[in-house]
């Protein structure tokens, strides 16, 4: 016969579990992406803090110029222009590409026919460098030989690169061709992971599929649509090669953006303390941007670990 106290005891021990117990991965594990992330990363930006207070041509020891740098990028028009074409374009990628994700990221999460094979076709862009997609399109839009050519019943005088309002859309479109798919690829596996129960739910509730991709769709992939409109805005601030291949900051300096006019002073001007300047106006602006979507969209007040909750 087991007393009262001996009960009690058998009750407040522990239950031991079978297998090895798991334990967090410890601090080693994260160390060759922390010190890469230092090398890589941090350092450079440190670097080219102190360089944006420096006179440097690129050639011998660069000399403290103090605040020069940073006065003359307030004076410069071109600067103060290339910040709002950088936003401006930014923000017209985010408003094309990211309805279209979404759209194409339901789908693909689907069971519809053939949709693998579509899904992977369409992909295809996104395996293909910055680089390679601009020449493409250069091609493809070329006022004497290209498409514009062919139809000028749609394109007028063909020539897209002459105007800033065309030239702004060729960069918005190349753009989002080439990096919809990849985020249309974080939209689908957020899609796949919504519980099914919810649909089995609403079904029964009478609503459709219309219905459910407003009420339960779209509120679970909150926090999918914010990381991914992060990306958007730090990959449309830090836009260079395809400015660099397809426009060249024409014509004039109407699409000369912020990272293409870093290049300009930097490698064409010679001009590399003025050029860090510019680099670290651009990750200032990121960075800004970043925190404004994360505060104003509540991301940062969500603890849950499931989308939408």
């Amino acid at each position: 016969m087991t007393t009262t106290a001996e009960r009690t005891v058998a009750r407040r021990r522990p239950v031991r579990r079978s297998g090895a117990a798991v334990a967090r991965p410890g601090f080693v594990w994260a160390l060759p992406a922390t010190v890469f992330f230092l090398l890589f990363a941090v350092v450079p930006l440190v670097l080219v803090a102190v360089l944006s207070f420096a006179s440097w041509d690129g050639l011998g020891s660069p000399e403290f110029a103090g605040l020069d740098n940073w006065r003359a990028l307030i004076h410069d028009h071109t600067m103060i222009q290339s910040l709002w074409l950088s936003v401006l374009i930014t923000v017209l990628g985010v408003v094309v590409q990211t309805p279209l994700s979404i759209l194409l990221g339901v789908w693909a999460a689907g069971r519809q026919l053939n949709r693998a094979i579509l899904s992977a076709i369409y992909f295809v862009p996104l395996l293909l460098s910055a680089t390679a997609v601009s020449i493409l399109w250069r091609a493809l839009l070329d006022p004497n030989f290209g498409v514009p050519a062919q139809a000028k019943w749609l394109f007028g005088d063909g020539n897209l690169f002459g105007r800033q309002t065309s030239s702004i859309g060729v960069l918005v479109f190349v753009g989002a061709w080439q990096y919809t798919p990849f985020h249309t690829l974080i939209y689908q596996g957020a899609a796949r992971a919504v519980p099914q129960v919810l649909y089995q739910a609403a079904a029964i509730d009478g609503a459709g599929r219309i219905r459910q991709f407003w009420h339960i769709t779209l509120p679970q992939l909150r926090n999918t649509m914010i990381t991914s409109m992060i990306l958007m805005v730090v990959g449309g601030l830090t836009t260079f090669d395809t400015v660099l291949i397809l426009t060249q900051g024409g014509p004039g300096t109407d699409t000369t953006i912020s990272a293409y006019y870093m290049y300009q002073r930097a490698f064409k001007s010679f001009d590399f303390g003025g050029g860090s300047a510019i680099a670290l106006v651009l990750v200032l602006a990121a960075t800004v941007i970043s925190l404004i979507v994360v505060k104003v969209s509540g991301y940062d007040k969500m603890r849950s670990t499931s989308e939408g909750l």
